[in-house]
């Protein structure tokens, strides 16, 4: 799936740059007038007439996905372009999995949103979160915050209980029932994220462990799927009918961590992922392991990676899977 995924993602770069050329020469020629999509008409005038403005990636789907033993295996992770790996309360983890060129039919189990995905979100324009909750106090950021904020209690019938689990791990999303179509490629370009041949230098790595204070993770390079292997305290993770998932890219991204000011019932305060601003991360692919730094200067940037020499660091095509560790 994920090669298929892989084609996919090229022949809609290939079809980026040709509609970026012709959008370019039509440029010109265009004539004012309201959107097709039933959004109002931005009328906000250009910051200078003469320079063309860059049209706004499309709007990705962001859906948080719970992560402990009761919600797995946990179905249409495999088919995410971008995963994030977040800490949450108690020493455990959350993800966020970011969709672009492809939806998949059913994703989930779908949990609670937190006050560090707000900034995450904010390098990309116009987002989808799908979230099941938040924080009462939480919860006007999130109406605040310049994403289309889809809790179940918003569209009917893009969400469901499974009678297959107990709650509150039951809650699976119908992506088509929030966008109707996937955005492509395209939506991916804010990123930051290059992909492409790999950087010269690197060391030979087939294993990396990231360690949280309630979990771990470890990634296994497997030449057969071209891949990294996800295990999360000694058990694979696997798709719902029961395929490794194997990211191509894995960048385990090292930020500060801090305490926010939520916290659940049980008074446990909520980590606070900053991930505006720089330091190091490694980032893994083909089997090898490189040693870069990251810098975000504002929300809403993407993130770039560069090599020491400060050359740009690409990823392999395929899913990439962010793991935000502890600085120390």
């Amino acid at each position: 799936m994920r090669r298929k995924v892989r084609e996919r993602r090229v022949a809609a770069t290939a079809v980026l740059l040709v509609s970026a050329l012709t959008a370019t020469l039509a440029a010109g020629c265009s004539s004012p007038g309201g959107r097709d999509d039933g959004r109002a008409p931005d009328t906000r005038p250009p910051s200078s007439p003469a320079e063309p403005t860059t049209p706004a990636a499309p709007p990705v789907l962001a859906v948080k996905i719970d992560n402990v033993p009761a919600a797995k295996p946990q179905t249409g992770l495999d088919t995410a372009d971008i995963v994030y790996v977040e800490q949450v309360e108690a020493g455990l983890t959350r993800l966020m999995a970011v969709y672009a060129t492809e939806l998949p039919e059913t994703v989930g189990p779908v949990r609670s949103a937190r006050e560090s995905d707000l900034e995450l979100l904010r390098q990309f324009p116009d987002p989808t979160l799908a979230f099941s909750g938040a924080q009462s106090k939480l919860l006007p950021l999130i109406d605040q915050a310049p994403l289309n904020a889809q809790p179940p209690e918003r569209t009917a019938g893009a969400y469901y209980r499974s009678p297959n689990r107990p709650a509150p791990h039951n809650l699976y999303l119908r992506p088509d029932r929030l966008m109707p179509s996937a955005p492509g490629a395209e939506a991916l370009t804010v990123t930051g994220f290059r992909y492409g041949d790999a950087p010269l230098g690197g060391t030979a790595d087939t294993s990396e462990t990231v360690r949280y204070p309630a979990t771990r993770f470890t990634f296994t390079w497997s030449e057969q799927q071209k891949g990294w292997q996800v295990s999360q305290d000694g058990t694979p993770t696997v798709t719902s009918e029961g395929e490794r998932i194997a990211p191509a890219t894995v960048v385990v991204q090292y930020v500060p961590i801090r305490k926010s000011e939520f916290h659940d019932f049980l008074g446990n305060y909520t980590p606070y992922t900053e991930t505006v601003g720089s330091g190091r991360a490694k980032v893994l692919r083909d089997g090898r392991a490189f040693d870069v730094e990251w810098k975000r200067p504002t929300a809403e940037d993407g993130t770039e990676f560069t090599t020491a020499d400060g050359g740009p660091v690409n990823f392999a095509e395929g899913q990439v899977w962010v793991v935000f560790a502890k600085a120390g």
